[in-house]
């Protein structure tokens, strides 16, 4: 189907083609990069790595916090001469006493590691003890919960000698579950 505009002669066709073309590469993000800009672009560093930012931050704020721990350590190390001056004799002799009786003390509360140790190994043995048992009660309540259900099945699947099944172990098992049942409303009921 061919147009034609009456004073140009030009055809729609073409501009209908073109703006279309134009049309899909605008919706596709625009014209692709030629080899030679792809090559540059890919061999161009533009040293913007956000991951490696963030490292070179972190590293900075942690030795902010150091250099300022080790500051303060350094300031606690050197020894006050002026509180030392101002405090009589008597004092510092009492203080050294005091601390020396403080360190005893504090030896007397903690006890050694090798106790705290045996301590924790025998709590430790307990538990474990106690977590056999109950796996071990568990795994025989399962197996006879278990040989119950398959004495149970072989007495359902039992048959007659013309393959007809035993009513005498179905009928039995319904009793049992009614019965069953009539304890426990009695009991949910009182």
């Amino acid at each position: 189907m061919k147009h034609r505009d009456s004073k140009d002669g030009v055809k729609f066709d073409n501009i209908n083609k073109f703006s279309k073309k134009k049309k899909n590469i605008q919706r596709l993000g625009g014209t692709g990069l030629s080899l030679e800009a792809f090559a540059n672009a890919k061999s161009m560093n533009n040293h913007y790595n956000p991951a490696f930012k963030k490292k070179q931050r972190e590293f900075y704020k942690n030795a902010k916090c150091v250099s300022k721990y080790k500051k303060l350590l350094n300031q606690q190390s050197q020894p006050n001469d002026i509180s030392s001056s101002v405090r009589p004799i008597e004092d510092q002799s009492q203080t050294e006493n005091g601390n020396k009786r403080n360190i005893k003390n504090r030896k007397k509360k903690k006890p050694k590691m090798e106790e705290l140790y045996e301590n924790k190994r025998e709590e430790e043995e307990k538990a474990r003890i106690e977590k056999e048992a109950i796996f071990q009660a568990k795994k025989e309540g399962r197996e006879k919960a278990e040989a119950r259900r398959k004495a149970t099945r072989e007495k359902m699947f039992k048959k007659t000698r013309y393959g007809q099944p035993l009513m005498k172990y179905r009928i039995e098992h319904l009793l049992e579950t009614i019965q069953g049942s009539g304890k426990n409303s009695v009991n949910n009921n009182t």
